[in-house]
């Protein structure tokens, strides 16, 4: 009896051992992808970032791996080391903030203290260095994160054979095929919830698996170790820690993501997809009078991954020049089809021009329904405001909006036998390989397919000054697609500086000549008219002088978006 007994709470304590391993390595992926996509939308080079973070941490791993031999108990370092990674775990991304937040500040800080004027900011030698080693943090705690979590499977190893009493022959290969399992359900996990909540919440809900990881060998090891009382003093406290960052740890992130803006961050939100952030600013007291007196006129600023998208105060300058010279220069304006654009703002312009019906793709449903349905998403005053911005043109009953990846929605419309008059591309810069593919050869070939023989399309092509190469090479990958006339135009947008859009026809005039045979816009618009916009299409000397030397963006390639990243670090100064 007491044999059966003792192998039976073997198989147990081998099982229990077999499932913690597979879920602290899913908790191990879970830290990677977390601390790789807040690096990403804090220094910007997503794709780089995220690569650059997964390759550090699984290094750091191998040397938590070696280290691990210099722990003298395994059971006892197993307990210290759950606490250690559930508590950098839950906390990392708060402290990285607050770092970034503080050297970002400080120049500010200082410069009012001393009233130095605008142009006399410190922003050189230290105050440089710190914030150059701030920015970098987040690789820091993913080496640090890295190698603890490292030492992990070397201490279960210790433990199995320690409870078997002997050495264990496949005892690394039964480790490993949990920990293989486990990552990829942590994946998994991932994928499917943590990357639709708050970024803290993810932080805190896989740090307490830790914790409850240590809490268990507290209880089922409780005659091993050496430290009971301390321990279980640490897990209650960590315990309220996690509580509190679970609870409040986003509200303290957007209080330290709001000082990386210039203006106060009013709505902050993660979707599926992206980090959604509103700021505004207040313009002081505007003529428009109220029955409480004088309204303050505000600036509202939307951004994606933090880069800006829109800012309220000159929108309908980027906006003018996308919808304009498309609609006025298409034969007709019945059926139009916009991809991206999921703010309404160009939408809002199309309608001006009395659609029949318009159709809007973008991905992101819960952007979408924010700018569509704002009052159930936002404060009540933001509320107001984007109504008003978008003229709650996503309720338009001529508007059709399909919440869905244009890359693949684009075949169905194909297959129904659709065709437009006129098809705006309103999406982001090509940051990242998924926005790549939708500026690619083969996305512009189906896109001609879907227009009307005497239609115009026109793109949001990047920055013609900051991003030369990138706005030239859209040009020549809409040419390569198919499109017979394609030509390009530029204006200055304050809050972008230098802005550029491509438009093309796929038979007869050139755009340019269509808008010449005009001799007002058919729409007045806010901002634009037909001599500026005839203006526009002239760039300086040589600007084309090299473009033979810039490759078209072939699906796969990511041509293009390899020339932005590279244009985007050039700009900021980072190697």
């Amino acid at each position: 009896m007491n044999n059966k007994y003792a192998n039976r709470t073997l198989i147990i304590d081998d099982t229990l051992l077999i499932l913690t391993m597979a879920i602290l390595a899913g908790c191990g992926i879970i830290y990677e992808y977390l601390l790789s996509h807040y690096a990403g939308r804090v220094l910007g080079v997503m794709e780089s970032t995220i690569y650059t973070m997964i390759g550090l941490m699984i290094v750091s791993m191998g040397l938590g791996a070696f280290a691990a031999r210099k722990v003298r108990c395994a059971f006892n370092g197993f307990v210290c080391l759950e606490l250690i990674i559930a508590l950098l775990g839950t906390s990392a991304i708060l402290f990285i903030a607050a770092l970034i937040a503080v050297t970002q500040t400080l120049p500010h800080i200082i410069s009012d203290m001393f009233a130095l004027p605008p142009d006399m900011l410190p922003q050189g030698g230290i105050f440089n260095q710190l914030s150059f080693l701030a920015m970098k943090s987040p690789y820091l705690f993913g080496v640090v994160i890295g190698f603890f979590i490292g030492m992990e499977i070397p201490l279960i190893a210790r433990i199995r054979e320690q409870i078997h009493g002997q050495h264990l022959a496949n005892n690394l290969g039964t480790i490993y095929g949990a920990d293989y399992i486990g990552a990829g359900l942590g994946a998994a996990i991932w994928v499917l919830f943590l990357l639709s909540i708050d970024i803290s919440k993810a932080a805190a809900l896989t740090a307490s698996l830790n914790l409850i990881t240590g809490t268990f060998f507290i209880v089922r090891y409780w005659h091993k170790l050496q430290w009971r009382k301390t321990f279980v003093g640490f897990h209650l406290l960590l315990a309220g820690i996690i509580v509190l960052m679970f609870n409040y740890g986003n509200q303290w992130l957007n209080q330290m993501n709001s000082l990386l803006y210039l203006d106060k961050v009013v709505h902050s939100q993660k979707t599926r997809y992206q980090q959604l952030t509103f700021t505004e600013r207040n313009m002081g007291l505007n003529s428009v009078h109220t029955l409480s007196g004088s309204a303050q006129k505000s600036v509202i600023n939307f951004y994606l991954n933090g880069r800006l998208q829109f800012s309220s105060i000159d929108e309908h300058i980027y906006h003018d020049y996308l919808v304009a010279p498309v609609l006025a220069g298409s034969a007709r304006q019945d059926n139009i089809l916009i991809i991206g654009g999921g703010d309404g703002l160009a939408l809002r312009d199309v309608l001006k021009y009395s659609p029949k019906h318009v159709t809007l793709i973008d991905l992101d449903a819960e952007l979408i329904d924010i700018f569509q349905s704002p009052q159930q998403h936002l404060n009540a005053s933001l509320a107001q405001k984007i109504s008003r911005l978008n003229n709650k043109s996503l309720q338009d009953k001529r508007a059709t909006i399909l919440r869905s990846d244009a890359f693949i929605k684009i075949n169905e419309l194909l297959n129904s036998g659709q065709v437009f008059d006129a098809i705006i591309v309103d999406l982001p810069d090509p940051s990242h390989p998924d926005l790549n593919k939708l500026y690619s050869v083969n996305f512009y070939a189906r896109l001609k397919q879907l227009l009307a023989g005497d239609g115009l399309i026109a793109v949001q092509s990047t920055s013609p000054y900051h991003a030369k190469d990138s706005f030239i090479s859209i040009g020549k990958t809409l040419s390569a697609g198919g499109f017979v006339h394609v030509q390009q135009y530029h204006d200055n947008v304050p809050s972008f500086g230098e802005w550029g859009w491509t438009i093309a026809s796929k038979m007869g005039a050139s755009p340019l000549a269509r808008l010449n045979n005009l001799t007002e816009l058919p729409v007045k618009h806010t901002w634009l008219n037909l001599e500026m916009l005839k203006a526009a299409f002239i760039f300086p000397n040589g600007f084309y002088q090299h473009q033979d030397s810039v490759d078209i963006n072939i699906l796969g390639s990511h041509t293009l978006y390899q020339l932005h990243q590279q244009a985007w670090q050039d700009q900021q100064g980072i190697d």
